[in-house]
């Protein structure tokens, strides 16, 4: 069946209503009244197989999407997969991987993310984002100071001079570059997939339909050309 046959289940209010998370800047840009990037290209695809127009909202953290999702107030988001989310929200395959990993100062004895899990270092996270939910599960002996975004948590960091900042690979080095005395280590501490995702509490056969459209639209050429007009290198998952 094709997918707009599922146009009442995914899209109920005639419309597709889009949840955007401009905290993550890999899958987004753009501000509220204008949002571009990936995520919108790629709902914008998927609303035009299912019959409907897309309407945006943006959201500044994933916490504050999944938030949402608990309210009924989106049909489709952009969110890393992970356990802890999956009461709420059904996820597609995965569609690329980005890397979660540290910003730190150029004194740091840290040279890789190891280093940083050990009694007395205090590490600034996003709440809610997918590397807090990591991090609260890996970190043995670190604690985690989280602010309410992941911006904030660099700002937490920076001016509570705490030992780092865990984020997206690609907004930490920007930020580091635009304040010197700081540096990106070189490994991850987790590859976060990042997938296509609609309330768990739609119809199975809608899901496995709105997914299924996701599959075959890894298989062109959309996502690479999305990511390249945003200027971002990221791992595509086939």
């Amino acid at each position: 069946m094709p997918l707009s046959d599922y146009r009442v289940a995914l899209a109920p209010f005639g419309y597709l209503r889009v949840a955007i998370n401009l905290g993550n800047p890999v899958l987004a840009q753009g501000d509220a009244s204008a949002p571009r990037g990936p995520s919108v290209e790629l709902a914008t695809a998927l609303a035009q197989r299912l019959g409907v127009k897309a309407r945006f909202t943006c959201h500044d953290a994933a916490a504050a999407v999944v938030a949402a999702a608990a309210a009924d107030e989106w049909d489709l988001a952009f969110l890393a997969v992970d356990p802890a989310r999956a009461d709420r929200v059904a996820f597609s395959a995965p569609y690329v991987e980005i890397e979660g990993t540290y910003v730190v100062r150029d004194d740091s004895p840290a040279q890789q993310v190891a280093d940083l899990d050990r009694p007395g270092v205090r590490i600034a996270v996003g709440r809610g984002a997918a590397y807090d939910l990591f991090l609260s599960r890996a970190l043995q002996h670190a604690r985690i100071e989280r602010a309410d975004t992941s911006a904030a948590a660099i700002a937490l960091f920076d001016q509570q001079r705490l030992d780092a900042a865990a984020g997206v690979r690609q907004p930490l080095q920007a930020w580091a570059a635009q304040h010197p005395g700081h540096r990106v280590v070189a490994d991850r501490f987790t590859a976060i997939a990042q997938a296509v995702a609609a309330p768990a509490a739609r119809p199975a056969a809608a899901l496995q339909a709105l997914f299924a459209e996701v599959d075959a639209i890894r298989a062109t050429t959309l996502l690479a050309e999305a990511f390249e007009r945003a200027g971002q290198q990221v791992t595509l998952l086939r």
